[in-house]
């Protein structure tokens, strides 16, 4: 079974979403020893890529050559492709498709992100005023895959697709120590994300009014100056909120490996990837109360309604109970476990098979 995976969505300076989901899937295949063959547009690419694995150079994703991709594919001789979005050209396709639908935060949050070409702001926001352009780019798959058990119904709700669903766990790609001895705790309280509207970075500034003055919030993600600006109007003269505007993979892991928390007021989400990363390290988490996040955090997270920055405080503040902190470090070791790219990769290899299978 020829297996090839879509890599090119892996970015050559710093990882985002996607990009760490494409190398995460790929990590999974080598890991569980599967055959692979990954498909990039740019040896650079293969900086973030695991090596060893062979790969074969095509077009970029947003070159027009994107809509005869599969000649090409067919050439290579494929049985099944994997993309981890649903933008891939499939005209005259000969192999089995599996296309992924992260999640559908932008049908509730159709505002483009930031920095992208005006067209394509426009042919961003006109796809998302209707749902038919997303079923006719899903319904051109063989399958269709998920982040996650919520995002799966979300989609089955709203009918964006015929065709079967499967979930195909995000994971931590970090190098995790085998022990925090010797880490010095903090009252830190840590943010990891981007700092979109519906992200909600403003229920933890607020928050900051109704804990100790020793609890400092630390947002560690890049941050455009204007969005900076809108945030640093919130924060009150006796707290303090630290922006590190971007931290590698070593420093955030010391920065959760210290802190007192790992926090989230987000109202929408696919996943939720920092919270297992918190979970995996011991660190607790305090997360919005919403379905993925209960999904994903399980009983090993405290949770807080996201318009209330009191509430979101008050689990904050039981952290201080020696008791609930380590029943709740307990807890998230244990799920963390759930996770992990190998387990996502033998069930998308089983999604594969079974497709091969009505070659």
């Amino acid at each position: 079974m020829n297996i090839f995976i879509d890599a090119r969505w892996t970015r050559t300076d710093y990882h985002d979403g996607i990009s760490r989901y494409t190398v995460g899937v790929v990590s999974g295949f080598k890991d569980s020893n599967i055959p692979i063959t990954m498909l990039i547009n740019d040896e650079k690419q293969l900086k973030f890529l695991p090596e060893g694995l062979p790969y074969v150079l095509i077009n970029n994703p947003m070159s027009i050559k994107e809509f005869f991709v599969a000649r090409k594919v067919n050439k290579l001789g494929a049985d099944v492709v994997f993309s981890p979005l649903q933008v891939m050209g499939s005209f005259g396709r000969k192999y089995k498709l599996i296309l992924t639908l992260q999640d559908i935060i932008y049908y509730h949050r159709p505002k483009p992100p930031t920095g992208l070409p005006l067209y394509i702001r426009i042919v961003w926001r006109l796809f998302y005023a209707a749902k038919w352009p997303q079923r006719l780019i899903l319904n051109r798959a063989d399958y269709v895959t998920t982040v996650s058990k919520t995002s799966r119904k979300f989609i089955q709700e709203m009918k964006l697709t015929k065709r079967q669903i499967g979930v195909i766990y995000n994971a931590s790609s970090l190098d995790l120590p085998a022990s925090n001895e010797g880490v010095v705790k903090t009252k830190n309280i840590i943010y990891m994300g981007s700092f979109m509207p519906y992200k909600n970075v403003e229920v933890l500034i607020k928050g900051l009014e109704f804990l100790p003055h020793d609890c400092e919030l630390h947002l560690l993600s890049r941050i455009a100056d204007d969005r900076k600006a809108e945030l640093e109007k919130l924060i009150k003269p006796d707290t303090k909120v630290v922006f590190h505007n971007g931290t590698s993979d070593q420093d955030y892991i010391k920065l959760l490996q210290g802190a007192l928390c790992l926090a989230t007021g987000s109202t929408e989400e696919g996943f939720g990837l920092p919270i297992v990363e918190a979970q995996a390290l011991g660190t607790p988490v305090v997360c919005n109360d919403m379905e993925i996040f209960h999904e994903v955090a399980a009983d090993g997270a405290l949770f807080f309604e996201a318009n209330n920055p009191k509430q979101f405080a008050d689990q904050v503040l039981k952290l201080n109970d020696p008791a609930i902190l380590s029943d709740l470090i307990t807890k998230g070791h244990r799920q963390a476990n759930n996770f992990a790219w190998s387990k996502s990769a033998v069930v998308l290899n089983g999604i594969c098979e079974e497709l091969v299978k009505k070659l």
